[in-house]
């Protein structure tokens, strides 16, 4: 005799309604990374080409998204900004998770006195904020990618260290870890070849929502001037180099860059929650 479990009222329609949503930011995070990739080749001008008696000028066939106060092209900066946009919260969770998922393995699977130390030291870089870092450390060796970059990594790695942490005590209680070391099988081959490939989409997950937050701080350092240099394209940097024209009554270059920050963000954290969904309800 089988029984018909009730279904939960409305959610089959909730999936449904979201699904078209999660399948535009996926195809506009796509988008955007074709765009940087392809960025010397689709830019329509010299994203640094200056024409200072076309200043300011709005959208036009020779400039489909206006000009900027140095007559740059907004559009082509736009496009070659998305590659220094990206690069750089790319680095800053490739570098955090990395080091991330090996300090949390470490404490986990250790256990006792490494634990105790790695976890304390992780405490206090979590309470230290990663954008008052990040300012501290370009103060000291000036503006440019790397030092940014290195510092955020270093604020979001108690993120992903603590996660890190939960998920391998939880692997660690599994039988098929006991298994294998009555096999024989060392901690580092255990944790490389079965717990960490077993943890890495639900760290994934968590790295692109990261992914989203590390755009936002890098680009509020270029819009202090504490991040890429001037001539560098790149969307905090447009928004910094646009408050003269909002002042004057030309907020076109300035409000793009905005409106990309944004929609990047929202879309990589839809992606990254959706993973993150999809993840829970495989492990139930």
């Amino acid at each position: 005799m089988s029984v018909t479990l009730p279904r939960r009222p409305g959610l089959g329609r909730l999936r449904t309604a979201r699904a078209p949503l999660q399948l535009l930011c996926l195809g506009f995070v796509a988008l955007v990374v074709l765009a940087a990739v392809l960025a010397p080749w689709i830019a329509p001008a010299d994203p640094n080409a200056v024409d200072l008696g076309n200043a300011l000028a709005g959208p036009s066939a020779d400039h489909l998204l206006g000009v900027d106060a140095s007559g740059r092209d907004t559009l082509a900066r736009l496009v070659t900004g998305a590659r220094t946009s990206l690069l750089g919260p790319l680095g800053v969770v490739a570098f955090s998770t990395l080091a991330g998922v090996a300090v949390g393995t470490a404490a986990a699977w250790r256990g006792g006195w490494l634990d105790s130390v790695l976890s304390r030291s992780t405490e206090l870089v979590f309470a230290f904020p990663g954008m008052l870092l990040a300012i501290l450390i370009v103060s000291v060796y000036g503006e440019g990618l790397i030092a940014p970059v290195l510092a955020l990594a270093v604020a979001y790695l108690p993120y992903v260290s603590r996660l890190t942490r939960s998920l391998v005590l939880a692997e660690r209680s599994r039988p098929y870890v006991e298994a294998y070391r009555v096999q024989g099988h060392s901690g580092p081959q255990i944790c490389l070849r079965h717990v960490i490939p077993g943890i890495a989409p639900v760290v994934l997950a968590q790295s692109t929502i990261n992914f989203g937050y590390a755009l936002i701080d890098l680009a509020g350092l270029s819009f202090l001037g504490l991040g890429v240099p001037a001539l560098t394209p790149d969307w905090g940097r447009m928004v910094f180099d646009g408050q003269s024209a909002v002042q004057h009554g030309y907020p076109l270059s300035a409000i793009l860059p905005c409106v990309a920050i944004v929609l990047t963000v929202v879309a990589f954290n839809v992606v990254g929650e959706r993973w993150a969904d999809q993840v829970a309800r495989r492990d139930r």
